[in-house]
């Protein structure tokens, strides 16, 4: 099943995860002319940084999302060193293995690690490099505590009698396992703290509703979204 999302919105709330997708990229050492698969491209803003750093490489953007992938074409419309491809990782298909796959902020909205490193894995080219930024264990927890909180209060609590999580935050040692068992060679994982301030509740409330939450306050009349953002924040 493919993610839909609003590609506006998300646009406008994105300079965190553009930040974190930029400081991720500086760590990688490239020559310039590699071919690189934007797994989980968004709009295309760190796409855009990455294709700064391959002067004569390619990128193959990637994305769930139908609205994402239109706004990263509009973006780079003209630029012959980006192709695009509406798919959902887990069933990822190439047309020739590439050298690196580059994905930020993606994985944790995916909960079946076991197939999605399969299917990386057969994209790249032997000897291939993954490099991955995403949601890890303990990510979010407060926030969660709080949504747990919320969506037990009236008027919420009968929309969320069925709810299930979609996102995964692994840990070290389960990512290091499934990577394995997907023939991958693991060469650094680790946890890395982000504290993130916000200036104000609203400005938060924001982000919730449009990121993090944003399947929560889908299952929620238009009336009571807001409300229940504001309520987590």
């Amino acid at each position: 099943m493919t993610m839909e999302w609003n590609a506006s919105s998300y646009e406008t709330l994105a300079n965190l995860m553009t930040k974190w997708g930029e400081e991720f990229l500086s760590r990688l050492d490239l020559r310039g002319d590699e071919s690189v698969i934007d797994a989980g491209c968004g709009t295309g803003r760190v796409t855009e940084k990455l294709l700064e750093r391959l002067p004569d490489g390619k990128v193959f953007a990637v994305d769930g999302s139908h609205a994402m992938v239109e706004a990263a074409k509009e973006r780079f419309a003209g630029d012959g060193r980006v192709s695009f491809s509406r798919q959902n990782l887990l069933e990822l298909e190439v047309e020739e293995p590439m050298d690196i796959i580059f994905s930020t902020a993606t994985f944790h909205w995916i909960r079946d690690h076991d197939r999605l490193f399969e299917r990386l894995a057969a994209a790249l080219k032997s000897g291939g490099l993954l490099a991955a930024q995403c949601g890890g264990e303990g990510n979010i927890s407060r926030i969660n505590d709080a949504t747990e909180k919320v969506m037990r209060r009236e008027p919420f609590a009968p929309r969320f009698e069925n709810w299930t999580d979609d996102k995964l935050y692994a840990g070290v040692g389960a990512t290091e396992e499934r990577l394995r068992e997907a023939d991958f060679e693991p060469e650094n994982i680790w946890l890395h703290e982000e504290p993130t301030p916000f200036e104000s509740v609203e400005g938060l409330a924001a982000y919730l509703g449009a990121i993090i939450l944003r399947g929560h306050v889908e299952a929620l009349p238009e009336t009571e979204r807001v409300p229940f953002a504001l309520a987590v924040a």
